[in-house]
């Protein structure tokens, strides 16, 4: 098999500046519109007509007729929302998505009020100085025993109400991106956003090398992914494969790591078709890619939403390999490329 189409080293510096610029727009599920309006401008600007569901969903025909194929990639991400204020001024917190409480202790944040106000805080301990809590190490870490503290001089609820903060107001987690010398990104909400980012950068090389598509391809980037029902709807009627652009898990027995490109065959909804994914491990060998087949225990994905939601569907998970998953996550840009090819390959070769 042979690729005729060359990826050179500026699409993969094109998806890196597009993840850090994702990363950079707050976006638990649920608060996802300036996430999707980015999405929309810039497909827009690349010659394409995107449009959105009313769940705030962007889907966008790349080209082709019949047969179609769905790639997909949330930019829902992790986060909290005020749960109730406190009498100290301090907010409680309830999780959005899955996540141990541990990897948010001490992080930046930002409150998000339904009145357009922004404040900076920070996710602690309820005691967190360790020259006065001993038991510190020791505590469990959950909504009882953190809080946000704001950057306000906030000592009651009564001035927290004058901040016109408010039970239901959103807490996105600053992502502090890092692109490192060597190639390794490291930031929050890599889940998904690297991915998203890779399939903007496809977009984009498809329309500048005017690629003849031999299907329908869709790019379909969807907004609650995070709580299971990213992909249960919008999915155009003449889609028969479906494949969740994500990201691959790294740890314990698995065989990916932030360089590879990661082809999943099973997670906690069980295997994936197993022709589509015979058929993306072809491409990845053929084309000599870094990549591994693995299988995630403690997964789900957006592919597994559309089969949920009745669609009948071929369906496979491919991603960059991404370390730490739900925390401070890492992957590399060897695992951009490789998860960009693959993509490209499949597209070109099948």
């Amino acid at each position: 098999m042979e690729q005729k189409n060359k990826l050179n080293s500026s699409y993969i510096d094109y998806a890196i500046n597009q993840l850090q610029k994702l990363t950079a727009i707050p976006s638990p599920t649920g608060f996802t519109k300036q996430a999707s309006a980015y999405l929309i401008e810039l497909l827009k600007s690349l010659g394409y007509s995107p449009i959105v569901s009313k769940k705030g969903a962007v889907l966008c025909k790349l080209g082709g007729v019949e047969n179609g194929l769905l790639l997909s990639a949330h930019v829902d991400t992790l986060g909290l929302m005020v749960r109730s204020l406190k009498a100290n001024g301090r907010l409680r917190f309830t999780k959005i998505g899955g996540f141990p409480e541990t990897s948010i202790e001490t992080e930046n944040c930002t409150v998000h009020t339904r009145t357009d106000k922004t404040y900076s805080g920070t996710v602690k301990m309820l005691e967190p100085a360790a020259h006065v809590n001993r038991d510190l190490g020791k505590l469990e870490r959950n909504d009882e025993t953190m809080e946000i503290v704001l950057d306000e001089k906030a000592v009651s609820k009564e001035d927290l109400e004058k901040l016109e903060i408010s039970a239901g107001d959103f807490i996105s987690l600053d992502p502090r991106t890092k692109v490192t010398n060597s190639g390794y990104i490291k930031s929050r909400h890599l889940d998904d956003k690297a991915s998203a980012a890779i399939l903007l950068t496809l977009a984009k090389y498809l329309k500048e090398n005017k690629v003849e598509l031999k299907r329908a391809v869709y790019l379909l980037f969807t907004t609650y992914e995070e709580v299971g029902h990213g992909a249960s709807s919008f999915v155009p009627k003449d889609v028969v494969d479906f494949v969740s652009v994500d990201m691959g898990a790294v740890g314990d027995d698995l065989t990916t790591d932030e360089c590879k490109v990661s082809i999943c065959a099973k997670d906690s909804g069980g295997p994936y078709d197993y022709d589509l994914t015979s058929e993306l491990i072809n491409v990845a060998k053929n084309l000599s890619l870094n990549y591994a087949v693995d299988i995630y225990p403690h997964y789900g994905s957006d592919a597994e939403a559309a089969l949920r939601a009745g669609f009948d569907i071929r369906h496979g998970l491919i991603g960059p390999g991404v370390s730490a998953s739900h925390g401070y996550e890492r992957t590399h840009k060897e695992g951009i490329e490789n998860t960009l090819k693959l993509l490209l390959g499949y597209l070109l070769n099948t």
